[in-house]
């Protein structure tokens, strides 16, 4: 793909509402998609997304996104369009977590559209206007609700389900049901009962079951979730969106994965580790950088030697080369021993240089000499050593911005950027945050020898309310928080750390069926006798959440924070002290 094309849409990615994951050989890169538009996918110069591949056609197919659905088709490519393995025939809608193949060039939908309701892949809009007002029902009134993915399917379903379940098919002729007032263990009694209606004349049918809020809290998460529950369920059988998750073992760590996007992420990462190209990890704070740099040493032909990680934002500037190259004895005040670098410790295995768009530009320039003559000179001495290391840099700064700024070397970003692997932050894989934390749940529940607590659905829904600018380091540490303070066996909203966000309220949910058309449920008429609240209290949980969502799209740095919301940085650093962001 053109350079062109992956610098605009590396600078765009991150705010963009809808956009194409797209990996191809050895790196991925994010292309925003407009809304509306067209993008038509191929090697031509005038494709809008030129994807410079030889699995690739000049013009190989084309997507398009109005105001109510986003639709690919192919162009009579040479070899095909396939859309989650299947190959396209005609046009059909994508959905978040869909994957489209051109040739070998693999690209991962993500449709999440701010302000809108995003459509799923339905053979018709009413199941999903269906499915969007009873989500919005569900997360405003706490009330179950479930999903269904069903494969394998038969045309037509035998009378097991309720009249007022809802069914529409897709494309691949997956059925999707749509179950109100249903919770989990009542969905898998269902499911139960449509499997043995089904054993004569479907018996490989299976079911995926998501539920709201304990897996998801929208139609297309939802929906996702309950897929990948169904491609893991054995013939005639069911599994719980829960289960759908992917160990990943990487030697004493392992790395938990559900999203299609971050499956194909570390999918990539194994491929680029038998080669020794540099890698560069491109995402956001704690979005977990460092598992992914050491991926790529695990599954690499160094896995045995050293993996040695440094961050050179915590580098002090005066002895920054000291810490990377090393130091001979005497060559500066306190230098009473001479002590190699972190090159020389990583000798023969990999070098995770993490927020390497920290170093100054001398140290960038030092930094290229050593990667392109493989040598280098301690500080004090005057020698050349050889070096044998593989770099994997990280940043959450957007690199070609900071080229053209002039504070990052052009000829280094493209020595580290050989592949480049973008990682999504975490609320745009939001059907990852339920099974992420039970996992830290779990894992610090062990730790403290206690048994695991469960979270309710009145916390789960504020978990999946939360922004996350600190992805998925923050949700540990909510987690880790849960676990150190409550005492019985059930983590409650109370339980969680203070400055999560509140759940999605009432009055918001009111005006989203507004929006629809739809008249909101009785429950959402206000009881005239119930106690007002302060409005300073509700005008301060607003400013705390639009300070979240600023800092989360600043990548935590706060400067930049306050000018996205127009307040004074001194205010604005007075408030996150004291809302304890």
């Amino acid at each position: 793909m053109e350079d062109t094309a992956t610098l605009d849409a590396t600078r765009a990615g991150r705010s963009a509402a809808a956009y194409l994951l797209v990996v191809e050989d050895g790196t991925s890169s994010i292309f925003p998609l407009p809304r509306p538009g067209v993008v038509t996918l191929g090697r031509a110069p005038e494709c809008e997304l030129r994807v410079d591949h030889a699995s690739v056609s000049r013009k190989h197919a084309r997507i398009v996104i109005d105001a109510r659905e986003i639709r690919v088709s192919d162009l009579g490519s040479h070899n095909g369009t396939r859309v989650n393995g299947a190959l396209l025939q005609g046009g059909r809608v994508l959905t978040t977590g869909d994957v489209v193949a051109i040739g070998e060039v693999v690209l991962v939908m993500h449709a999440q559209l701010e302000g809108e309701l995003a459509p799923v892949i339905l053979d018709g809009p009413s199941w999903h206007r269906r499915l969007t007002e009873e989500a919005l029902r569900s997360v405003s009134y706490q009330r179950p609700l479930s999903v269904f993915s069903i494969a394998n399917a038969p045309r037509a379903l035998p009378e097991t389900l309720r009249r007022i379940d809802v069914v529409g098919r897709t494309a691949d002729d997956e059925l999707l049901s749509l179950l109100p007032e249903v919770d989990a263990p009542a969905a898998r009694r269902l499911a139960q009962a449509l499997l043995r209606a089904l054993a004569a004349t479907a018996p490989e049918a299976r079911i995926g079951i998501a539920t709201c809020p304990v897996d998801a809290t929208d139609g297309d998460n939802l929906v996702m979730a309950a897929r990948a529950a169904a491609r893991i369920a054995q013939p005639g059988g069911i599994a719980l969106a829960g289960e759908a998750s992917q160990r990943i073992e990487l030697g004493d760590r392992h790395v938990v994965v559900c999203h299609p996007a971050m499956v194909r992420v570390y999918d990539l990462l194994g491929r680029l580790a038998a080669s020794e190209l540099p890698v560069l990890v491109i995402g956001e704070t704690g979005v977990g950088k460092e598992n992914a740099a050491f991926a790529v040493h695990h599954h690499s032909a160094r896995a045995q030697k050293p993996f040695v990680a440094i961050n050179c934002a915590t580098l002090h500037e005066s002895l920054v080369e000291s810490q990377l190259f090393g130091h001979d004895k005497g060559a500066f005040t306190g230098a009473l021993t001479a002590r190699p670098g972190v090159f020389e410790v990583a000798t023969g295995g990999t070098l995770f240089l993490d927020e390497i768009g920290e170093l100054s530009l001398p140290i960038q320039a030092k930094l290229l000499r050593v990667l392109e003559t493989k040598k280098l000179t301690r500080v004090g001495e005057t020698r050349e050593r050889e070096v044998d290391v593989r770099i994997v840099a990280a940043t959450n700064r957007i690199l070609e911005q900071e080229v053209e700024a002039g504070r990052f070397r052009q000829d280094l970003y493209f020595r580290l950027g050989a592949a480049r692997v973008h990682l999504p932050p975490l609320r745009d894989r939001r059907c990852d945050i339920p099974i992420l934390f039970r996992q830290f749940v779990a894992d610090a529940s062990a730790r403290a020898g206690r048994a695991a607590p469960v979270a309710s659905p009145a916390a789960m829904l504020r978990l999946l309310a939360h922004p996350w600018p600190g992805n998925v380091r923050e949700l540990k540490h909510a987690a880790d928080f849960a676990v150190a303070t409550i005492e019985d066996e059930r983590i409650e909203p109370e339980d969680l750390p203070p400055e999560l966000a509140p759940p999605v309220a009432a009055a918001n949910a009111s005006g989203a069926f507004a929006a629809l058309g739809t008249p909101p449920p009785m429950a959402a008429v206000a009881d005239p006798s119930a106690p007002m609240r302060r409005l300073a209290d509700e005008l301060q949980d607003i400013e705390r959440q639009r300070m979240t969502e600023a800092l989360g799209r600043a990548d935590g740095v706060k400067t930049r924070a306050a000018a996205l919301i127009g307040m004074p940085i001194r205010t604005f650093n007075m408030k996150v002290k004291q809302f304890g962001l």
